[in-house]
């Protein structure tokens, strides 16, 4: 493929400290990559480094000195290391303020290319919540950084976590569960039903959307509460007047069996662990979180930063593997 028309994808390392560079180095010392890729990581050399070191393999990457030169390479992996990252002590398995320094600025970094359209697509490795607070970056997470940096706002995003059988959105993130009814409005619904209906259409399925309802057993009608009522059923109909196939409230105690069963393309859940609890029984290995909304692709893990496990060989590769993938399909298909 000719330099100019080549794609770029970005990849963070995410925490210096947890899974991210890790997962990095297996996967592309298996040679999991395809010819006419371009990929530019971005974090410091020194965590790359030492895990090449303990897997016994060379060096996968050439070092650039600013991002923008990615433009004028081939296809293969590229390495830009901010300054601010430059000789950074790496403590593997150590949830530390490096390891959100790390991430922070990284995906800082990434977000200057991705808004100006030096890249299409980015993979986030994982980062801890508290250590990026803790280093300056007043974010809950990847989806919260993202949409203020694309000039979207955290209502303008979707977040998705996909598996093979099971796709899943969600209407509120990470906030405490207390505050999760007063953050389910007819808008917020609306937005999410729309961004996950352009998703699977672009992954081409064509089964309807499952919605859940708020309460157990999606309020009986009333009798268990009265949030589908007054303000799920409302959004539904919005959406099914512009074309959306949405089914529902459903209850969420059995919508995802059949979702599961190919009855639906795609799952609306109303809060994290209610979405989340289901897919990742079902995907915990390979299960991709996106991004919906953004300007650009974005994918991910769907675990956290692992600090047990780095440095064990027990981390399991797929979701890794299947963020990378996912994010070059979609970038083709544009």
């Amino acid at each position: 493929m000719e330099r100019a028309r080549m794609k770029t994808v970005l990849i963070t390392l995410g925490d210096s400290n947890g899974l991210g560079p890790e997962l990095v180095c297996r996967h592309f010392l298996e040679g999991a990559s395809p010819e006419d890729i371009r990929y530019l990581l971005i974090g410091p050399e020194t965590a790359l480094s030492w895990h090449v070191a303990r897997l016994g393999g060379g060096r996968f990457w050439e070092r650039l000195a600013a991002p923008q030169q990615a433009a004028s390479r081939d296809a293969g992996v590229y390495l830009y290391v901010p300054e601010r990252l430059e000789g950074m002590a790496v403590l593997p398995g150590v949830e530390n303020v490096s390891g959100g320094l790390a991430a922070g600025v990284s995906l800082d970094v990434a977000c200057d290319l991705l808004m100006g359209r030096l890249a299409g697509a980015i993979v986030t490795g994982p980062l801890s919540k508290m250590a990026l607070n803790r280093a300056g970056f007043a974010f809950p997470g990847h989806t919260e950084f993202l949409a203020e940096r694309a000039g979207v706002g955290p209502e303008g995003v979707c977040m998705h976590l996909c598996g093979p059988r099971l796709r899943v959105s969600l209407v509120t993130t990470h906030p405490p569960l207390r505050q999760v009814p007063d953050l389910i409005t007819r808008e917020r619904i609306l937005t999410c039903l729309r961004l996950t209906h352009g998703f699977v259409n672009a992954l081409g399925l064509e089964s309807p959307i499952a919605v859940c309802g708020v309460n157990p057993h999606a309020g009986e009608g009333g009798l268990l509460g009265r949030e589908e009522i007054e303000v799920v059923e409302p959004a539904m109909a919005e959406a099914r007047s512009e074309g959306i196939d949405a089914v529902g409230p459903l209850p969420a105690d059995t919508v995802f069996f059949r979702a599961a069963s190919g009855e639906f393309s795609a799952v609306l859940a109303m809060y994290h662990d209610q979405g989340l609890g289901p897919l990742k029984l079902l995907h915990f290995h390979e299960c991709v979180n996106v991004t919906l909304g953004l300007p650009f692709i974005r994918t991910s893990v769907g675990h956290g930063t692992g600090f047990g496990l780095v440095g064990t060989g027990k981390a399991d590769l797929g979701s890794f593997r299947a963020a990378v993938e996912l994010a070059w399909t979609l970038l083709a298909a544009e």
